[in-house]
């Protein structure tokens, strides 16, 4: 069970990083940017993150791991880019006899501050992945060399930049943005696929598809997705109970709000409510 899962660092004997963090360089914290780097690693290299206090962005540039993605472990490969909110559970690892080659940034986020991984964010897209290798690749050059303080803020500002594009693949007032916007402001609703779809003028495939390619997620996973966002909001920042959490974000009964929530999160609701009170 998720719940029980520890936190875990294992670098291989092959494994090779390169990271810069904000006491090292000053330019990554005005983006609450706290850590970023690249890596090539190979098994048995091992990350567990059980509430990491930040968005987290992971690009994979060559080769193929395997990530946890909202409860499942899934296989990506180069050119795939997944992103996770603050505050749930990362899990990654390579396989044995793979070479994996990967961009990354954390950021450090303030409970109380909007998060870059938001309520609207994708799970994981098929693009951006290489930009972000890119960016990375020059700042690590500019660090290692020359190390000139503007040129050092330009590649730091658009490492966040294309983070922050990643994490917001719709405007607002397009079709799908407006739609998860209704979503976002009755969590409550009995939403189904065919009601989401008559509410952006799209058929059940076509949204199930465009969601599919966008966001890495179906459309009602993306509905619970959502959902359980704003619970870790109501468990961050009340002391209600879970009986009176579940129906205030679309779930009539605790228990199955609470098996979503490790899903999601990997942490039961209680647990996730002790950790914030004691971190």
């Amino acid at each position: 069970m998720k719940a029980d899962w520890k936190e875990t660092t294992i670098d291989g004997p092959r494994t090779r990083r390169w990271s810069l963090d904000r006491t090292q360089c000053g330019d990554l914290a005005p983006h609450r940017i706290a850590w970023l780097g690249l890596d090539v690693v190979h098994a048995p290299y091992r990350r567990v993150r059980l509430a990491p206090s930040g968005s987290f962005l992971h690009a994979t540039l060559e080769g193929e791991g395997r990530v946890l993605l909202e409860g499942s472990w899934e296989m990506v490969t180069a050119g795939s880019l997944f992103l996770a909110p603050p505050r749930v559970l990362n899990a990654f690892h390579a396989e044995p006899g793979k070479r994996w080659a990967f961009a990354w940034i954390r950021y450090e986020e303030p409970a109380w501050s909007k998060p870059l991984v938001g309520a609207g964010s994708p799970l994981r897209i098929s693009q951006g992945a290489e930009e972000i290798g890119r960016v990375l690749e020059g700042l690590r050059a500019e660090w290692e060399g020359a190390r000139d303080p503007a040129l050092v803020h330009h590649w730091v500002s658009l490492a966040h930049g294309l983070a922050a594009r990643a994490a917001r693949p719709w405007r607002s007032d397009s079709r799908i943005g407006e739609l998860w916007g209704k979503v976002a402001a009755d969590l409550t609703a009995d939403w189904k696929l065919s009601i989401l779809a008559s509410k952006c003028s799209l058929s059940t495939e076509h949204l199930r598809r465009v969601c599919r390619r966008e966001l890495g997620r179906t459309p009602m996973e993306h509905v619970t997705y959502m959902r359980i966002q704003h619970a870790q909001e109501l468990l961050e920042n009340t002391d209600e109970k879970l009986e009176a959490i579940a129906p205030r974000v679309g779930y009539h009964s605790a228990v199955v709000f609470s098996r979503a929530f490790v899903r999601c999160v990997g942490l039961t609701p209680s647990q996730y409510r002790e950790r914030r009170k004691s971190g």
